[in-house]
């Protein structure tokens, strides 16, 4: 099995994860990155910066970042991996291992599977369980499919060093997250739901005082300011993500009345477009209250 140091790395997405985990690994010219941004004037130049200031090997299309390398890592939007798969179908190595990191339902991954595998790929279901800054190539790796074992070796080869396989169906891992993100992000989307409402109505400290009465993991003023940070910056990736969670829970027949509402919940607040959010609780509630946050009721 390849080291680090031997092992040509083809990464597709250079945003907040792609960039963390490779700047992490220290992987250099092993790295061959392609993000679409690069195709776009503002935001090209600023992505080769990125690409520069991280030591990778930037290509201008996809089929340069992926010529010559065994493992494949997939970093983009929701809404993307499909497509992305899709296009990393048509000219990936054949053999080459392409793990699928991306936050989509299990039907989207086994569709993406069967993409890659027909093109002579080995698929690899990938689940991020946690945010990948300040964890990095900590950050706990769930990994399903028929090659998710030399998955496993490969990923901690780059230096990840908390993988755990989950099974060898495609979709297992992401399933595991999918459902998981119905608690983390729906609590979310009740925290902005919840301390908007208390606001406007003039009761946020007795509100608070009363989930500190009933709730010991910590001061909810503290929690609240944290959802709505994360919220706040990012909202429509989170929204892109639970679309793909409403897909899972349908899938399962047990319903997602209120993950749609998360949903509509973090787009609306993602939608402000805000990079650094004021600092506490009361900052980020006025910011809210400027705007006029609403979802769609009916």
């Amino acid at each position: 099995m390849p080291n680090a140091m031997e092992q040509e790395v083809g990464l597709i997405g250079f945003g907040e994860a792609g960039s963390t985990f490779a700047i992490a690994g220290a992987w250099g010219e092993r790295a061959h990155v392609f993000d679409r941004k690069t195709g776009n004037g503002p935001e090209r130049d600023a992505m080769l910066v990125s690409y520069r200031s991280a030591h990778v090997l930037g290509a201008r299309f996809l089929d340069d970042a992926l010529a010559g390398v065994d493992l494949v890592l997939s970093l983009v939007t929701a809404d993307q991996a499909l497509a992305v798969a899709e296009a990393a179908a048509e000219c990936l190595p054949a053999g080459a291992i392409y793990c699928d990191m991306n936050s989509v339902a299990p039907q989207t991954k086994q569709e993406a599977a069967r993409l890659i595998d027909a093109a002579g790929g080995h698929y690899v279901d990938v689940a991020v369980m946690a945010p990948v800054d300040p964890a990095r190539l900590s950050v706990p790796l769930l990994l399903s499919g028929a090659q998710a074992q030399g998955a496993q070796a490969r990923l901690a080869a780059l230096g990840f060093a908390n993988i755990r396989v989950v099974g060898e169906v495609v979709g297992r891992a992401s399933s595991i997250k999918m459902i998981r993100s119905v608690m983390v992000k729906g609590m979310e989307a009740l925290t902005a739901e919840c301390i908007l409402a208390a606001e406007t109505a003039g009761v946020r400290a007795e509100v608070l005082a009363s989930l500190d009465a009933s709730e010991k993991m910590k001061p909810w003023e503290s929690r609240a300011n944290y959802n709505l940070d994360r919220m706040l910056v990012h909202g429509l990736r989170r929204a892109a993500e639970m679309e793909e969670v409403v897909k899972t829970l349908e899938g399962l027949g047990t319903g997602a009345a209120m993950t749609r509402g998360t949903v509509a919940r973090q787009r609306a607040i993602g939608d402000l477009g805000v990079k650094t959010p004021p600092e506490g609780l009361s900052g980020k509630l006025e910011m809210l209250a400027a705007h006029n946050v609403r979802t769609n009721d009916a």
